[in-house]
Formats: structure tokens, C-alpha cells, sequence
């Protein structure tokens, strides 16, 4: 042997504690092992293998085995990744990300960076299995194998197996270091190496809800982007699924609840205009100047026309692409589709819904006039206007420039004179634009009067459309079933834009539901049922713990409430007869009938405070309920405040943006989407949750 093997082999011979013989007895019988499959995913330049679960990993082992393996792509992780076994390559499939290496793993060795197991090659666990098996069958332990990183795996016995790295190599001298490194434990299956294998995902999808972020690329307070994050949500619902809708997953009512992502922020900044906005910005604070580039300036991009248009767009192709690639993958889905916002990404699923058309029955004949009948026809409608106006022998002017009736509506006197037009010819083209013009805008009130009558809105909030920025918002091609909107600053946006209050009578045109979910410290969350119901104040729904019950402090402190308010009481009505006996003048005992009724006058009088203390809160309680809230979300409440965690109670400021970006992992939160989305399906939760509806 070389002297870099003898020095590799007097390690473990030098040490005989640690290969202790095997005792006598009958040999070991050589079972052999099972396969897992594992990915490899790498975040922060740091690597870690994640293995697969059960029911994917079996599903990939049974590909395997068949001998299809070349061609066969075998979806996993719910259908959101599929795996293509001959290249070896996990892709996703609804967005875009780096392709991830897929291991089919049976032998592992300890990492020397945080001590995770690190899986062999298939080809070298091949190796491995086989000298295993040879040493298990013979008996005989103690074998020496060389990686192709040239490490060395000594096989001691089956349950002592270590890794040793590579030696320095020897320079032109011969000479050697005689230091070596400190032995990695090998494990043998991946039932041996404590990690926890997730049994998988429901085959079932009940529902399929799209989900929008907010401003900038990081969406939670650890800087997750938005798929990360949903990842998250979608691993709670599973959760809250287990927990309460047991029964329901017992009959086999319920299987799962699809969450995806909608990304808006990578195409918008991929436009160029973080190139023009790198040219005007200071060189000072760097830092703190690209973070308010990349985060607080899409709020000033979303009131753009320009960019404006770039979001709706690119929101809405979105959710149709990943819908209709959805049909495509789950065939059988029969269930319906919501809709979730976090922070500027409800308020563009707001835009996007009051500007969706419920049917094509339901348009308003004549709401685009003239300006969207011209052009239906092409040139020909130009040749007909021109003949309208005497002025035939410019036709073959305007058809050369391939210019229709739309198009007529945009010319200039500028683009007119271009084309050859005379000034007398121009002035009656002219004309005859700013007259269709008219004619448009005197349509656009009459509809706007129309839709006043009809009470869709009230006051200066009348047309939703008429405050929004000027953009063209797409139709999707699905009408959603419930809007959630996660730390929403809707409310802010219409009474900026001049909305003063909604009709009750206003919903959405094509989603009946509508949820304003918040965190009490949000600094960006408003409310939306004052601007409702403006007259009447009003909590919002106390959104109920996931575990059934208020949290400690919140119990507490209304009890504290309540003990002050009734020994207020109490102290006042006590002063009060004090003060009453103190002013009371001497009566003769002539008179003792009368006293006696004034006695009986001033009991009553005393025992008022008393009761009336006690009524208010019975009408607090009723109050609530009777509350009408209009139609936006089908006349129930719209409005639900998450109950603050008790160290969030020490300091609202601390945690003012851990209250905004906590909805991705809330329980509460997750689980009322859960029960709303499966109540329109007739399906409640094993136990009804207090305070819901």
C-alpha cells in the first residue's frame, strides 16, 4: 500500500475501541435496503437535501423499477413539481425556478458544516450496498473502500461505519502529513439518519385559490418571497385541515385546499425602469435608498398609468395562465377558484373585480358610445364617414395609412396634415372627431346617472371606475368565489381617490365573498365596514382562536375592563344616595305616609344605577348582529381582527411590521379561509368556532 493509505488505515487500527468484534453467534441475514428519494435545495449558497414524501418517493421508486424511467415524468409535491427520472431534474411547474438535483438515496455520511447527512452518489451506494452485503453474508468486516473524491469508507461492522476525507497530498519529496480529519459517521437507509420524512398531500383539491403579494420582493419578516411564503400558508392549511376537519377527511368530504402564487413584482422591474431610476438616485445611504426603490415605490408605480397598466396585466394573465395550466394538469376538478391579497396586492384584486363584467348580457348598451363601435367594421367605416362628409377624394389618403374608425378618433390636425390633408378638409375631420368626443362623454354621465338611480354606489362613489387610474383592467376568465384581503389598505385607497361611502346595496360583480382580515397593529390595514355603515360605530369580528378560545391576556384584560366599570358604577351610586341623604331636609312625623312613599320613591331611585349598568353591555352584545353591512359580502360581516399574541401586547410599535407581515403563518387567519371556502361546499368545521358566523 501508498504511505497516504498506510496512514489512512492506522487511524481506525490504532483505535481498537471503536471496531469492537462481532461476538459469536448466528451471521446476520442480508436484508436489502430501501431507497429514498431525495432533492437537493440550495438557498444562500448553503445545500441541503430534502427528501421527498413517502407517497412521492414511492410513486418515484415505482417508476424506477418499471424500466420506463427514460421518458417518464412523474409529478410530485401535489402536482406543483414534476420530476423527470432520466435527467434526474425536479422542475416546477406553475412558476419559475432553478432545477433541483433528485437522488434515489439508500446510503448517507455526516456533513462537517451542521452535521446533516449528505447522501452518496447512486452510483457509490451501489458500491457500498454490494460490500455490505458481502460482509454481512461472509462475515467478515473491516472493508476499505475508496470514493471517487478519493475518501475513504471503512465498514467496521453493521452498526459502525465511518467516512474519512482525504489526506494532503504528498509533495516531490515523498513527505506526507500524518494529521487526518476527524471521522463522519455512516449511515446505511434513510430510516437511520433522524429525518423526518412528510407523509404527503391529499390527492383530492377541493378548491384552488390564486394568492398576490404586496409591495416588493419580500414578503414576511425572515425576507421570503412570495412562493416561499405561500408554501408556507398551504403547510398550515394542511395542518388545520388535520385538526379540525378530521371527521370531514374521514368520510372523505375534504381532501385539500391548492394554493399558488401570482408574482407581479420580477415582470414589473424588468421593464427598465430600474435602469432609469438607478440614473437619478443619490449615491448616499445606499442601502436604504435601492430597499425604498425596490419596495415603497411600487405603490407610486401602481398609481402610474403606465405601470399601473403593467400590473393589472400582468396579475391577470397571470391568474388565467395558471388557472387554464391547472385544468390542464387536474382534469377532474370540479371545485371553485378564490382569490387572496396581501398589502398593494388586495387592492389590485379590487381594481381587477369592480372592473370585471359578471356576463355579456349585463354590459350597458351604449357605455363606450361611438368610440367602440367605430373600427368594428375597419376602412370601410372611414369610407362611409368620409362620403358622410363630402370628402371622398381623400379616401385613398386615409387607406394607405391603413387608418379605421378608432383610429380616426385619435388623429391630430398634426397627423391630418401629414397625410395631405388640406385645411379645409382638416377642419371638418376635426370637427367631427370633437363632436363623436362629445357625444361619448354626454353618454358616459347618462350611464353614470344610471347607475346612480340603481343605487350601486352613493355620494361621490357612484362609479368605482371614475377614481381608479386610468388603466385598461383585463377580464378573467373565471368568476372567484371568495376575495380575501390580508392587511389591506382598501379603505385608505377609495377615500383618497374621493369615495366617501358605498352603497349597501354594492357587491362585487362577479365574487360574492369578501374578507378584510387584519392584524390590530397593521400600520398599512383599513377598515371597510365604517365606509358602509358611516353612522354607527362599531367593533370589527374578533376572528377566533385556532384552539377555540381568546388568548389569556385578551380574557384578562376585559375582565379588568369590566371589574373597573362595574366598581365605577358602584362607587357612583353609592355617592349619589350619600349625596341625596346629605341634601334631604328633616320631615315631621305628621307626615310619616308621605315619607314613607317618598322612602319607597327614593329606593327606586337608588336601585336605578344599579340596573342600568347591567343593560348596556346586553345591548352591546345585540347590537353586532343586527348591523347591516350591506351586500359585499353577501351581507355578512366583512371586517376580522386577529387577536395580538400576549408580547405583542407589551409594545404596539415594536411589532407594528411583524403584525403586517404575519398573515402567511397565522393559524387563525388560514383556518377562516379554510371555513369560509369549505362552508360554500355545506362542509363545518368537527367544532364550531365561537364568535364565527
Amino acid at each position: 500500500p501508498t504511505p497516504q493509505s498506510r496512514s489512512i488505515m492506522s487511524g481506525p487500527e490504532a483505535r481498537p475501541a471503536l471496531a469492537p468484534p462481532v461476538g459469536p453467534g448466528p451471521a446476520p441475514r442480508y436484508e436489502p435496503v430501501v431507497p429514498h428519494w431525495f432533492h437537493r435545495k440550495v438557498t444562500d449558497t448553503r445545500e441541503r437535501w430534502v427528501p421527498f414524501s413517502a407517497q412521492d418517493s414511492e410513486r418515484l421508486e415505482e417508476a424506477q423499477s418499471s424500466g420506463k424511467d427514460k421518458a417518464m415524468v412523474v409529478p410530485t409535491s401535489g402536482g406543483r413539481y414534476d420530476v423527470d427520472l432520466q435527467k434526474r431534474q425536479r422542475v416546477a411547474v406553475y412558476w419559475d425556478e432553478e432545477v433541483s438535483e433528485v437522488r434515489r438515496c439508500t446510503w448517507f455520511y455526516k456533513g462537517d458544516k451542521d452535521n446533516k447527512y449528505i447522501p452518496y452518489s447512486e452510483a457509490f451506494s451501489e458500491e457500498l450496498e454490494e460490500a455490505y452485503r458481502i460482509a454481512v453474508t461472509t462475515d467478515e468486516w473491516k472493508k476499505r473502500l475508496e470514493s471517487p473524491n478519493r475518501e475513504i469508507i471503512i465498514l467496521h461492522n453493521p452498526k459502525l461505519m465511518e467516512h474519512y476525507y482525504p489526506v494532503a497530498t504528498s509533495d516531490d519529496w515523498g513527505s506526507a502529513p500524518t494529521e487526518q480529519g476527524r471521522p463522519r459517521t455512516v449511515k446505511r437507509g434513510a430510516e437511520n439518519i433522524g429525518v423526518e420524512i412528510p407523509n404527503g398531500e391529499p390527492l383530492q383539491i377541493d378548491h384552488l385559490v390564486f394568492m398576490v403579494h404586496g409591495i416588493g420582493p419580500a414578503c414576511d419578516i425572515r425576507f421570503r418571497n412570495i412562493i416561499q411564503c405561500v408554501n408556507e400558508f398551504r403547510s398550515v392549511s394542511l395542518s388545520m385541515l388535520q385538526t379540525h376537519f378530521r371527521k370531514a377527511q374521514e368520510q372523505q368530504q375534504v381532501g385539500r385546499v391548492e394554493f399558488l402564487p401570482v408574482n407581479w413584482h420580477s415582470p414589473l422591474h424588468s421593464t427598465g425602469v430600474d435602469v432609469d431610476l438607478e440614473r437619478i438616485t443619490l449615491p448616499s445611504i445606499n442601502r436604504l435608498r435601492h430597499f425604498i426603490n425596490d419596495t415603497i415605490l411600487d405603490v407610486f408605480f401602481y398609481n402610474s398609468p403606465t405601470y399601473c397598466q403593467t400590473i393589472v396585466d400582468t396579475v391577470a394573465s397571470e391568474m388565467n395562465r395558471l388557472h387554464q395550466l391547472f385544468l390542464q394538469r387536474n382534469p377532474l376538478f370540479t371545485g371553485g377558484v378564490s382569490i387572496a391579497g396581501h398589502s398593494l396586492g388586495s387592492l389590485i384584486l379590487f381594481d381587477l373585480l369592480t372592473n370585471q363584467k359578471a356576463s355579456p348580457e349585463e354590459d350597458e348598451p351604449g357605455t363606450e358610445g361611438s368610440w367602440m363601435t367605430l373600427g368594428t367594421r375597419g376602412a370601410e367605416e372611414v369610407k362611409e364617414i368620409l362620403r358622410t362628409l363630402e370628402l371622398s377624394e381623400y379616401w385613398e389618403a386615409f387607406e394607405k395609412e391603413k387608418i379605421d374608425g378608432r383610429a380616426l378618433l385619435m388623429c391630430t390636425e398634426q397627423n391630418l396634415a401629414e397625410m395631405g390633408v388640406p385645411l379645409g378638409p382638416r377642419m371638418k375631420i376635426l370637427n367631427y372627431i370633437s363632436s363623436v368626443r362629445a357625444t361619448q362623454v354626454c353618454l358616459q354621465h347618462e350611464v353614470a346617472e344610471q347607475r346612480r338611480s340603481r343605487g350601486q354606489l352613493a355620494g361621490e362613489a357612484v362609479n368605482l371606475l371614475l377614481p381608479q387610474v386610468s388603466a385598461n383592467y383585463p377580464q378573467l376568465n373565471y368568476k372567484p368565489t371568495i376575495f380575501f384581503a390580508f392587511g389591506s389598505p382598501i379603505g385608505m385607497f377609495l377615500t383618497v381617490r374621493g369615495v366617501k361611502r358605498i352603497n349597501p346595496d354594492y357587491s362585487l360583480p362577479t365574487c360574492k365573498g369578501f374578507f378584510n382580515i387584519f392584524h390590530p397593529f397593521d400600520p398599512v390595514a383599513y377598515r371597510i365596514e365604517p365606509m358602509i355603515v358611516p353612522d354607527v360605530e362599531f367593533e370589527p369580528m374578533l376572528l377566533p382562536h385556532h384552539k377555540g378560545r381568546k388568548r389569556m391576556h385578551l380574557e384578562l384584560k376585559e375582565g379588568l375592563t369590566r371589574m373597573s366599570v362595574d366598581l365605577k358604577n358602584n362607587l357612583l351610586g353609592s355617592l349619589r344616595v350619600a349625596w341625596q341623604s346629605f341634601t334631604r331636609g328633616p320631615l315631621p312625623a305628621v307626615e310619616a305616609a308621605s315619607a314613607e312613599g317618598e322612602t319607597e320613591a327614593e329606593a327606586g331611585a337608588e336601585k336605578q344605577p344599579d340596573t342600568k349598568p347591567e343593560e348596556p353591555p346586553v345591548t352591546v352584545k345585540e347590537e353586532p348582529p343586527a348591523i347591516n353591512v350591506g351586500r359585499l359580502n353577501g351581507g355578512n360581516r366583512i371586517d376580522y381582527v386577529l387577536q395580538e399574541k400576549p408580547i405583542e401586547s407589551f409594545n404596539e410599535y415594536l411589532f407594528a411590521l411583524q403584525g403586517h407581515l404575519c398573515y402567511w403563518e397565522s393559524e387563525d387567519t388560514v383556518l377562516l379561509v379554510l371555513k369560509e371556502i369549505y362552508q360554500t361546499q355545506g362542509i363545518t368545521p368537527d367544532q364550531p368556532l365561537p364568535g364565527s358566523q
